[in-house]
């Protein structure tokens, strides 16, 4: 299949845009791209984007799409496990609904990966995934939609925690314990590898290192503390992501800071440390104490001082179809229009652990497209794409 006459913006690494270009997609996979005067010959079947621009898929860094699913109370809410604030077992594969319609609305809307997991009522939360929106079918299991699982565990510090617990004289009621929490079960993790690994190396000598009991939370932090996958730590006010700083540092982690509400004042801070953010929902309003210092100018900061961010929409807080109007309110804020495509593509998709195969549109990426109408950019709010594909497959 051919998609030509387009104006594609590619969000790669050059950032370069086809004023009137083609891409030519075989088995899910974009196959070329180029220039309409290299453009192989177009078939009926093909599709004419008729000078309309075409942008690599939206990917939603962080939300809960299927989770608290849409429209249900207590029967549809899995978001948080509020009797143990240390799950770091809990999977976000076990409890996302793929058949929530809401999935199929961010579809529609040029959102095609979102990256989904449990809420921030615990200090250790669970793991987090990346799915497609949609698949073959309504009904589609979710396992055959992952792009990544795990692809974080979900730390939480500040008001959320605090606010669960505190009515049950239970910890943590304080900041210092819902950090002790997160610094237990990171210790008793890193001991519990250890162990496997020295077991590992001696099996079979006479001095053999016994395998320790199997303990599942431990388990479920050996991906983080080898590596393989980052910490997402859920923080607001500065003192907040500060502590998380010093727990990544103190473990070696690869941190990301989710929402980071205040952290364009210390814009400075987070790129000596090499600090990612996650922001937003940028549309949002000051409903808890920690959001008072909520700017729509908070991306201009963080991309004046080369920080390395993304824009969430965090749904069901924001629908995640408004991904795109998110983006457009941070431009409002200050933040260029190349940057703020960014932070819903590219640099959403590296951030997340999927740039390989999602965020920009390359060869041999998957042909994840949104297709607007010749004048109407992604953000606007009154732009709705004409054509949408997920992985080659026409889904509006």
């Amino acid at each position: 299949m051919i998609v030509y006459d387009a104006k594609i913006f590619t969000a790669d690494g050059e950032d370069r845009v086809f004023g009137k270009g083609f891409i030519e997609i075989e088995n899910g996979v974009i196959k070329k791209i180029g220039d309409m005067s290299v453009c192989p010959a177009v078939a009926g079947s093909d599709y004419n984007a008729k000078g309309g621009a075409v942008y690599p898929g939206f990917v939603d860094a962080h939300c809960h799409l299927g989770v608290w699913e849409n429209a249900s109370g207590f029967e549809g809410d899995d978001g948080n496990e509020t009797t143990d604030p240390c799950t770091p077992h809990l999977r976000a594969i076990d409890m996302v609904n793929p058949s929530d319609l809401c999935f199929g609305e961010a579809a529609k809307a040029g959102v095609t990966t979102v990256a989904v997991g449990p809420g921030s009522a615990n200090a250790v939360s669970g793991s987090f995934l990346i799915m497609k929106t949609l698949g073959r079918s309504e009904y589609e299991r979710i396992d055959d939609r992952i792009i990544k699982s795990p692809s974080a565990i979900k730390f939480a510090l500040g008001e959320n925690p605090k606010r669960v617990y505190c009515d049950r004289d239970e910890a943590p009621v304080t900041r210092m314990a819902t950090a002790a929490i997160i610094r237990e079960q990171l210790y008793k993790a890193k001991r519990y590898l250890e162990t496997v690994t020295e077991h590992e190396k001696t099996k079979g000598a006479d001095n053999e290192t016994g395998l320790p009991d199997f303990d599942i939370k431990c388990e479920a932090l050996i991906p983080l503390l080898k590596g393989e996958v980052k910490m997402h730590a859920h923080c607001h006010r500065c003192d907040d992501i500060f502590t998380a700083i010093r727990l990544a540092k103190e473990f070696g982690l690869e941190l990301v800071v989710i929402h980071g509400t205040d952290s364009f004042k210390i814009a400075g801070e987070l790129k000596k440390d090499g600090v990612f953010v996650i922001l937003g929902p940028v549309i949002s309003d000051r409903g808890k104490p920690e959001l008072a210092g909520h700017s729509i100018t908070a991306a201009a900061a963080l991309e004046k001082h080369g920080v390395k961010f993304a824009i969430c929409t965090d749904h069901p807080v924001l629908p995640a179809q408004y991904l795109p109007l998110s983006a457009g309110l941070a431009i409002r804020g200050g933040l260029s229009e190349e940057k703020a495509l960014r932070a819903i593509t590219a640099d959403a998709a590296r951030i997340c652990g999927v740039a390989a195969s999602v965020g920009s549109i390359e060869e041999g990426k998957d042909a994840d497209l949104a297709i607007f109408n010749g004048g109407a950019k992604f953000y606007e709010v009154l732009a709705k794409p004409e054509a949408v594909f997920i992985g080659g497959a026409r889904v509006l």
